[in-house]
């Protein structure tokens, strides 16, 4: 469930409290994530957070779940951030505050969460609670994609179309758009057809060459965000 943390020793409680969420004894996991989480265990309020926004083992609670999410964010934890980047952009459990959510997604998405540089990219490229920098959104969309993350290639795609926040360049939004529809990501496709009818023989040549050699090196990313990616 958890990205980007270190894998607990096999023998510890933590391990133990993992191991009964996985096997689906939710009720068993809050109380042993409960136990930790009491003892400063920041990683195990991380995963009572989540316990507590699906209502695992626990009745669910959005403010709950951010209380202990924002330990673990505050512990430095990716996921934990971004969860609590995302509630507050949407106003989940807390009051609704945008920049503040902004802030908490930037520090995930340094540290490479591709959930954090999807929202944050977003925002920056609606600039709604933050100022609009169509750039920076370009950026972050960016290293999502060239991380694997699909929807992020399709944006990128779409952003080197029609040159937001980058020179428009038609191979390399054949590269992205390509790359995302691969994965069944059907705007991508149809903004691909639209693209090949612009684009001259050369081109075509070298987004080929640039599809192939990109597939090798954008890994498959197929984890998912225990909240909905910001809308949009």
């Amino acid at each position: 469930m958890l990205s980007h943390r270190v894998e607990p020793d096999r023998a510890s409680p933590l391990a133990a409290a993992i191991d009964a969420y996985n096997a689906g004894e939710f009720e068993t996991a809050f109380r042993r994530f409960t136990r930790l989480a009491n003892a400063g265990d920041a990683e195990a309020a991380t995963w009572l957070g989540a316990l507590y926004a699906h209502g695992e083992g626990v009745e669910a609670s959005l403010a709950k779940a951010f209380e202990h999410y924002l330990v673990g964010a505050e512990a430095g934890m990716p996921m934990a951030q971004t969860n609590v980047g995302a509630m507050l952009v949407m106003g989940q459990g807390v009051g609704r505050d945008i920049a503040e959510g902004a802030r908490w997604l930037a520090r995930s998405a340094e540290q490479g969460d591709l959930y954090a540089q999807y929202n944050l990219a977003t925002l920056y490229a609606k600039g709604e609670g933050i100022e609009r920098d169509d750039a920076a959104a370009a950026g972050w969309y960016r290293r999502a994609a060239e991380a694997g993350h699909y929807p992020s290639q399709a944006r990128l795609g779409y952003i080197y179309a029609n040159g937001v926040g980058v020179e428009k360049d038609l191979v390399q939004a054949y590269l992205w758009l390509s790359l995302a529809a691969q994965h069944g990501i059907g705007a991508a496709l149809s903004a691909l057809e639209a693209i090949v009818t612009q684009m001259s023989a050369p081109e075509k040549n070298r987004a080929a060459a640039e599809v192939e050699r990109w597939r090798g090196r954008t890994r498959e990313v197929s984890r998912h965000a225990r909240l909905m990616p910001i809308p949009g």
